[in-house]
């Protein structure tokens, strides 16, 4: 599989990321290893978690992702085999959140605790932190580079503003740099990125690593109707795309679906993984079948007429 460079990272990914949200949540220990030893084993390496995944289940503390990440990494020797990216900075309880220095340290060292591992190869900003200056965060981050526990730095949910800055700043100060973005974008959530934070990740040379990449699992095609939002544990974050835009886009994925004989989650990805600014989609799998349709979007070959089609589909107003 042809790898591609996460930005000047010197980190080298499947075109294609595994979501670690579900790990202790909608997935249990073993069906977890089961997935990433598949994953794996089909020549991906990306895997995507976070130290707060996955504080909203009742009973969770968070850390359950990382902690099943590190007991699979250990059982199954892959250590070298893949790029593992977490994040910092979301609320792991009182007075533990942000991106001060005086967090960022301790925290890591829960994270690789848990990820059983000595390094962390992409350690990301979970969510812009306003009330910390971008200087101290990068200078924690400059820290942990130095000693050898995080290789490379990437943000989430930052603002092109304040990505910006933040880039301005390492270049400035002689921090190292975000190499990464992480943003919320899909087939209908388009606006954002593409007005804000595309031509900026393309002309700094970020990597993009795409969140929600089937929006919640309405691009699969399995939500048509409010009747079917009780499919999933997922299900409440996917009644705002039923809709005529929605709607619009899923009969598009249909008729290209068709065509390829494929289904509208592969050809959702598959539309992500074709768009020249991004680096890897995140997506999660519950099932080895689910999964299987993951990877088949890497393999799908997007014509420019199938690309227009969905881009007409999911056309959004600037207005």
């Amino acid at each position: 599989m042809k790898k591609r460079k996460l930005g000047n990272s010197g980190l080298e990914v499947s075109p294609l990321a595994f979501g670690g949200n579900i790990f202790g949540w909608t997935v249990d220990e073993s069906t977890s290893f089961k997935l990433l030893d598949a994953f794996v084993a089909s020549g991906f390496n990306l895997i995507d978690t976070a130290d707060v995944y996955s504080k909203w289940v009742p009973g969770n503390k968070g850390g359950e992702s990382e902690t099943i990440i590190g007991k699979w990494l250990k059982r199954s020797g892959n250590r070298e085999k893949v790029i593992i990216a977490t994040k910092v900075g979301m609320e792991m309880g009182a007075n533990k959140k942000g991106l001060s220095k005086s967090y960022i340290l301790p925290a890591v060292e829960d994270s690789l605790q848990r990820l059983q591992t000595g390094y962390i190869d992409l350690y990301q900003s979970h969510a812009d932190d306003l009330d910390t200056p971008l200087e101290e965060t990068l200078e924690a981050y400059a820290q942990l580079i130095k000693q050898g526990k995080v290789r490379a730095i990437g943000a989430s949910n930052y603002s092109a503003e304040r990505l910006s800055q933040a880039l301005q700043v390492s270049e400035q100060q002689g921090y190292p740099s975000y190499q990464s973005l992480q943003p919320l974008y899909n087939l209908y959530d388009r606006s954002e990125y593409e007005t804000k934070l595309e031509s900026l990740c393309q002309e700094k040379g970020l990597g993009v690593i795409s969140y929600f990449s089937l929006a919640s699992g309405f691009l699969t095609g399995k939500y048509r109707s409010e009747n079917d939002l009780s499919k999933s544990a997922r299900g409440q974050f996917v009644k705002k795309y039923l809709n005529d835009r929605g709607f619009r886009i899923l009969k598009a994925l249909d008729q290209v679906a068709k065509q390829l004989n494929s289904n509208p989650a592969s050809l959702s990805l598959a539309w992500l993984i074709a768009r020249p600014s991004i680096t890897a989609p995140i997506a999660s799998a519950t099932s080895l079948e689910q999964l299987n349709e993951l990877i088949e979007a890497t393999k799908l070959e997007l014509d420019h007429s199938q690309i227009e089609l969905l881009n007409q589909a999911s056309a959004y107003s600037t207005a």
